[in-house]
């Protein structure tokens, strides 16, 4: 009998996740106002993106224990999601949270809200809506008037076009060659926010 041996094939280096797209409000003692900051996820896939939002989030503001969406945007809610060695639950809640809008709870019982915008944003769309988002008297509008706003000023957002089959693809859980980083952020007067950004 004879074996035909094969050299030993290198093993794979697990893929470190890309860090999340983020701006955040400075934490200076200021009101609030209706957002926190803004998110600009890769995809609609709230299991692949909540791990790498929440590594970011969880030291800034504590273990992240559940989030809250609106359905209407994110094709699967999962129940539960691993991340950073704890589950975080998610939930979703169609009157009550705006459609663009990100509701997080931390172990201390803190709240954060921040605007999502959509996946398939442009650059420079998605760079002034997360400088709007980070500002640091406002926004005074909702998620989605922010959202509405940016439209009419700039025309239409990538996000209301049909999608390709390729984007398609990459939606419903295939993976993107490209990696879109976001621009340089101007940031509108007064004390701006904190631009965390991955690529």
């Amino acid at each position: 009998m004879s074996a035909t041996l094969y050299p030993t094939l290198p093993r794979r280096e697990p893929v470190a996740a890309p860090a999340a797209r983020l701006a955040l409000k400075t934490d200076d003692g200021a009101s609030r106002g209706l957002l926190d900051g803004a998110w600009w996820p890769r995809s609609r896939d709230l299991l692949s993106e909540l791990p790498s939002l929440t590594d970011v989030l969880d030291p800034l503001w504590g273990r992240i224990t559940r989030i809250a969406v609106n359905p209407t945007h994110w094709p699967v809610i999962p129940r539960r999601v691993p991340v950073g060695g704890h589950i975080v639950k998610v939930g979703w809640f169609t009157p009550e949270i705006d459609p663009h809008k990100l509701l997080l709870l931390s172990y201390g019982t803190s709240r954060w809200d921040l605007l999502v915008i959509p996946p398939e944003t442009g650059d420079e769309s998605a760079a002034r809506l997360m400088a709007a988002a980070s500002g640091h008297d406002g926004p005074p509008l909702t998620a989605s008037a922010l959202i509405a706003a940016e439209e009419s000023r700039h025309g239409v957002l990538a996000a209301e076009q049909p999608l390709d089959p390729d984007e398609t693809w990459e939606y419903e859980g295939g993976a993107s060659t490209v990696s879109t980083a976001v621009p340089q952020q101007t940031a509108p007067p007064g004390r701006p926010g904190r631009l965390i950004s991955g690529t």
